[in-house]
């Protein structure tokens, strides 16, 4: 897998709901903090135009699947236990919660919009909390937490620095290589980060500076508020208006339930649903999908969908491209229709694919070739969102 996506907020604020609703995972979910304890590792799937609809025929996917033209492309969740104020000292969970986190790409933070919670997830009625400053502390746990890991030893090095020349990035880099960061990530923040050109002059502010900045670059992410069937429709756009997704895990949850059962049909995403069978309902779930066709209607769908789209496509600016063996036919070796689809970040070049295929595809690179244009191309070529590309290597 190659794209990991952390689910992260205060206990009890419906992340395993989230997480089980996108995974479709049995999960413990309950009202009362630290339900998660072990972080909870699934998939789920955005979707993507399949090029098998300019093909005429079927793809056969390795993983995920294919619905009327949509490729479903696999995405890496990991669910880790509650943080609260303190973290980053080891309060709560603290310490278990940022080490299982080490190697996110990005982060979906998930606030509860009934606003029913204080930091430390208990409950204190509705409307108490305001939703969004949970987005506040959990940042900040998050850049403490990386600031002591850049400041761990740093003055040792800084004055090795001075002292015998070398680059500053470099030594950042070598202080969180462990974090899945790219190190043109760590020579940018360094840049934006306003470090002081006397490096005497070094303090803790610097340091939380250049851990924002990193954090910024290299792991960025997006808000979720949860519980949106058990808020107004009003308070709903207003949460909206301040930069969160708006949805209903449980909602989704029930009708990904009720699909795998072939009690409705529903693809994820879609803003409708539909029962096959109302004869094979009770009251009980015939009512629960009222609500849930009533929430839907309003909100256009339950938005679970959306969000995980909304930070792979347009946060962490991924695209997806298909690498096959034949590019007439766009097959592998063994004659299976565009089998891989591959998640890469925007800008990425033939080059680079063939490195995320297999290293030593990379350094044997000759050329490739464009499936739908036939054109040959250079390592150098700019790879585009839905391109079916073949590489030729040395043998």
């Amino acid at each position: 897998m190659s794209l990991l996506v952390g689910i992260i907020g205060k206990p009890n604020v419906g992340k395993s709901t989230f997480f089980s609703a996108l995974t479709e995972n049995s999960v413990e979910i309950a009202d009362y903090p630290f339900t998660t304890i072990e972080s909870n590792k699934g998939v789920t799937y955005i979707r993507s135009k399949c090029p098998d609809v300019y093909l005429g025929n079927k793809c056969s996917p390795k993983f995920g699947k294919c619905v009327n033209g949509t490729r479903f492309v696999p995405v890496e969740l990991i669910d880790v236990a509650g943080l609260v104020p303190g973290a980053h000292e080891g309060k709560g969970l603290g310490n278990k919660f940022l080490d299982d986190l080490r190697r996110a790409d990005g982060f979906i933070q998930v606030v509860d919009s009934t606003g029913s919670l204080d930091q430390n997830g208990n409950s204190i009625g509705k409307g108490k909390f305001d939703p969004m400053d949970d987005a506040g502390f959990v940042h900040a746990e998050i850049v403490m937490w990386l600031a002591n890991i850049i400041s761990d030893g740093l003055i040792r090095n800084l004055r090795k620095l001075e002292s015998e020349g070398g680059k500053l990035d470099s030594i950042i880099y070598d202080k969180i290589s462990g974090l899945g960061i790219d190190p043109k990530d760590v020579t940018l923040a360094v840049k934006n980060a306003a470090i002081p050109s006397n490096l005497k002059n070094w303090d803790d502010q610097v340091t939380i500076r250049l851990a924002e900045e990193i954090l910024r670059i290299s792991k960025p992410g997006i808000i979720v508020a949860s519980k949106g069937d058990r808020i107004e429709s009003a308070e709903a756009v207003k949460l909206n208006g301040r930069g969160a997704h708006v949805v209903s895990g449980d909602y989704e949850l029930v009708l990904r339930k009720a699909a795998k059962a072939n009690l409705v049909e529903y693809i994820p995403g879609e803003t409708s649903f539909r029962i096959l069978d109302e004869g094979k309902l009770n009251s009980a779930q015939k009512e629960a999908l009222r609500k849930v066709s009533d929430f839907m209607s309003h909100n256009g769908g339950t938005k679970t969908q959306e969000a995980i789209e909304d930070l792979v496509r347009n946060v962490l600016k991924m695209i997806v491209v298909y690498p096959v063996e034949d590019e007439n036919h766009w097959t592998d070796k063994n004659g299976n229709i565009l089998p891989d689809a591959i998640l890469l970040k925007q800008g990425s070049t033939a080059l680079d694919l063939a490195f995320k295929v297999h290293s030593d595809l990379g350094e044997r690179f000759i050329r490739a070739l464009n499936g739908k244009t036939k054109r040959v191309l250079g390592k150098e070529y700019v790879l585009e969102d839905g391109d079916v590309i073949k590489i030729v290597a040395a043998h």
